[in-house]
């Protein structure tokens, strides 16, 4: 449809997405997690205002005082097609002001860039999806098939308050859905002079675990052959420093074996630091996909200087690869050892599905008529997404937050990083390619 309607402009989608951007980043909802999500209500009412005021109905739904989900669906013109979610989060990880260059929550412009908690993960993706809403209910565009869209709470602590409570609580909103897309997927990286977007099609494994190691509390200037953060020490140790063996699952040897044609580099199963030397700035985010990872993360023990506690306590952040989890779990235990307890906080699986079907041809074409001459490689995300909680659904979810990113900047690097920032330029092209495809698919 026409941009003009009763002669008047219609404001475009790529117009409006850097206001929307800046205004998202600007309401502060850090998530601390133990539910302490202050800002997210706020954040949440700005959405429904947004798609209030181009005439489509919102459902805003807390799962505790503060805690707001939104879901708006656009009903499509073909009522035998199965429907599409675009989903987002609207919580951000904590930023501390000293520590940035720009304040984290101002939401500045500079350098053509917006700066930011939140312009990488995951406002930008959110405030595409407004514009883009927006533009097809001020033209009156039908997609083909419904388009339901999510804005939810608490993707940073593992979405208990978010996407997994919406799921369990309110699964007809998300009726007749199939397919989803989110975050961490879409990017561009620079490949031997080449553009290529990483379409996120897995995820690994999430388990949060404890570990607990028991002794004899005791005087500090005593022998002590029970002492728990010798113990607990010993333990964090041995699994920190693991050598987590190589492994490919379909996704990325795909990658590589993508990799390997761009750069004509060959690929074997013993080679993938070569490749991973190939793709710069994304390396590190790529390569914590081809192997589980546990890296301890807190430490917790004692209150006074002689005294010797009876209990030490450590947390484990733990990625697995698809299928692996159990297997992960065992080599866990025999190295915490007899003296030390594991205990599960928080559990999630990892996703697989295929760099295939009408969806992601769609998803390819729509970059393609952006960017002809670029590749599209499917990748594994070491991290998690919301596309988890909508699996336990039957939904199959893909990372798809289209930016086409100069080729210098550590993008990767700046998720819950310092100095977050998104190019306007980037954010304008992804605009135009989430629009294709929603407008199309």
């Amino acid at each position: 449809m026409s941009a003009m309607q009763n002669s008047q402009p219609i404001l475009l989608a790529e117009d409006e997405v850097v206001g929307i951007c800046q205004a998202l980043i600007r309401i502060d909802t850090t998530n601390y997690g133990n539910n302490e999500g202050a800002g997210e209500r706020q954040a949440a009412e700005y959405v429904a205002g947004l798609i209030s005021e181009v005439g489509l109905e919102t459902t805003v739904l807390e799962s505790a005082q503060g805690r707001a989900n939104v879901v708006a669906r656009i009903e499509g013109t073909d009522t035998s097609l199965p429907a599409l979610i675009v989903h987002g989060h609207l919580d951000v990880v904590p930023a501390f002001k000293d520590e940035w260059s720009m304040d984290p929550f101002g939401a500045e412009l500079k350098d053509s860039m917006i700066w930011g908690r939140g312009a990488v993960d995951m406002k930008d993706m959110d405030a595409m999806m407004l514009a883009v809403l927006r533009q097809l209910q001020r033209t009156g565009t039908r997609p083909r098939r419904d388009l339901i869209f999510a804005f939810f709470a608490d993707e940073e602590a593992g979405g208990d308050y978010g996407a997994r409570w919406m799921v369990e609580h309110h699964p007809e909103l998300f009726e007749g859905a199939t397919e989803a897309i989110s975050e961490v997927g879409g990017f561009s990286a620079t490949i031997d002079g080449k553009r290529a977007y990483l379409l996120q099609t897995a995820e690994k494994g999430i388990a949060w675990l404890k570990l607990t190691a028991a002794g004899r509390a005791g005087h500090g200037s005593q022998l002590n052959e029970q002492n728990a953060v010798t113990r607990l020490a010993a333990a964090i140790t041995r699994i920190g420093e693991h050598d987590w063996p190589i492994t490919y699952t379909d996704t990325t040897r795909a990658f590589l074996e993508g990799v390997s044609e761009m750069t004509g580099i060959e690929f074997t199963d013993n080679n993938p630091q070569v490749l991973l030397a190939e793709l710069g700035n994304v390396a590190r985010f790529v390569g914590a996909t081809l192997q589980n990872t546990a890296n301890p993360t807190v430490l917790s023990a004692g209150y006074k200087h002689n005294v010797i506690p009876g209990a030490a306590e450590a947390l484990l952040d733990v990625r697995t690869l698809p299928g692996q989890h159990e297997a992960v779990m065992e080599t866990l235990r025999a190295l915490a050892g007899p003296d030390v307890q594991l205990s599960a906080l928080h559990l999630d699986r990892a996703l697989e599905v295929p760099f295939a079907g009408n969806l992601v041809d769609s998803m390819v074409a729509s970059l393609k008529r952006e960017d002809p001459e670029a590749e599209v490689l499917p990748y594994m995300l070491s991290g998690g997404t919301d596309n988890k909680s909508l699996a336990h659904l039957g939904i199959t979810g893909y990372g798809f937050a289209p930016l086409r990113l100069p080729a210098d900047l550590d993008f990767t690097g700046m998720f819950h990083g310092v100095d977050e920032r998104v190019p306007v330029d980037s954010l304008k092209f992804g605009t135009r390619v989430l629009h294709d495809l929603l407008s199309t698919y």
